[in-house]
């Protein structure tokens, strides 16, 4: 078991009104797809994804619960506790890729298009919110290569959801790797759309856990883990799933509907 980082926040930056990323530095690894797990003192524990690698390292978090909101609090200086990095990575292989992000899912992608992108990828970011204010990352994404957004209200880009506009860029041209996050019902339809031509396809999956390594049982998906087995899962093991995008599992460990 990785040991805990006790570690000061060193930048926080607001990306939208309920999301925010903190940097920190800490003299672990990480790799594109792995997450680590924080500790926010006197709440709780929760699995991050890496937004960015490298000495100074990052996370990007939407604040929905207790924990989260109490994190938003914390300043410049304020300590948290990293544990990790856990999971497998995004295997970046291709010369054409379609990332395809919806929501918060490209803090688990970003590091993955960055990565392809320095191998001299050709890359492309189908990137999809709710409106632009909540978009995430397309600067970076942009300095990557090419990007097309979504909005649920249309205030930027293409109107509509982020799976419709990847489906027109499929259309469009020819990929041979297709990654993608974001809602599971969401990640069905790229996983479905991509096999359907025949492109491989990488997607990250978002569960909840509460140990990062296989003891709590929180994350089961199918007979696997996704601390383990994952969370990047390759689409012919999600196709012949029976929980991907049908089931979760809630904190008491029910299997219930998405």
């Amino acid at each position: 078991m990785s040991r805990m980082h006790v570690v000061p926040i060193l930048d926080k930056v607001r990306e939208s009104h309920h999301t925010t990323t903190y940097r920190f530095r800490a003299d672990f690894g990480g790799q594109a797809g792995q997450f680590v797990m924080v500790w926010i003192p006197r709440f709780d524990e929760l699995p991050m994804a890496l937004s960015y690698l490298g000495p100074v390292k990052g996370i990007t978090v939407h604040a929905y619960g207790d924990a989260t909101k109490a994190l938003a609090s914390f300043n410049l200086g304020d300590r948290i506790g990293v544990r990790g990095p856990y999971g497998n990575t995004f295997r970046l292989q291709g010369e054409t890729v379609l990332a395809v992000a919806g929501g918060t899912g490209v803090a688990s992608l970003i590091a993955a298009i960055e990565g392809f992108a320095q191998q001299g990828a050709r890359v492309t970011t189908a990137l999809g919110a709710k409106t632009a204010e909540e978009l995430l990352f397309a600067d970076r994404a942009g300095a990557s290569g090419e990007v097309h957004i979504a909005t649920d209200d249309g205030t930027r880009g293409f109107r509509g959801f982020v799976p419709a506009l990847a489906e027109k860029l499929l259309e469009k041209h020819r990929f041979d790797q297709v990654i993608t996050c974001g809602p599971e019902r969401m990640l069905r339809g790229v996983v479905d759309m991509a096999l359907k031509r025949g492109i491989k396809v990488q997607a990250s999956l978002e569960r909840y856990m509460k140990c990062g390594i296989g003891i709590c049982d929180a994350c089961a998906f199918d007979d696997k883990l996704v601390c383990l087995d994952g969370p990047v899962f390759d689409g012919e093991v999600l196709a012949a799933s029976e929980d991907f995008g049908k089931f979760r599992r809630d904190k008491s460990g029910r299997r219930i509907p998405i």
